[in-house]
């Protein structure tokens, strides 16, 4: 069966095992799952992740916790497979009044929406995340 929106189901998946306090995640990988789970490293949501190259390749997070409570309290999809929204570098959401971080999926790659004002970038914006 054929998934229609993969980056939703990883961000669900995450959703589900925090609030599950469990300590690791497993999902089907791919690239772009792998730069967000970079992204999200980066800025400190998530301990840390390893994809493993084998028939089925596996992507495997490590989730964050302080004081018991999730490091992630907001992961919402944004942009999906039959309503694609594009933001110009100007339009870019401050997600949680710029605590926040918005998953820029640009020309120049998956980043920020800190590095994409940075870099006078636009792009689809896939996720946010505070």
């Amino acid at each position: 069966m054929s998934m229609s929106d993969p980056i939703a189901d990883m961000l669900t998946r995450i959703r589900n095992a925090q609030s599950c306090k469990f300590k690791q995640v497993k999902m089907p990988s791919s690239k772009i799952k792998i730069a967000i789970a970079k992204l999200l490293q980066e800025e400190g949501y998530i301990t840390s992740f390893s994809a493993t190259e084998e028939i089925k390749p596996v992507l495997t997070i490590d989730l964050k916790y302080y004081e018991g409570e999730p490091v992630i309290s907001l992961l919402k999809r944004f942009s999906r497979p039959g309503l694609r929204i594009y933001k110009k570098k100007g339009e870019l959401p401050k997600v949680s009044g710029g605590l926040g971080v918005a998953v820029i999926s640009t020309n120049r790659g998956i980043m920020t929406d800190r590095q994409a004002r940075n870099l006078n970038q636009g792009g689809e914006v896939l996720c946010l995340v505070a």
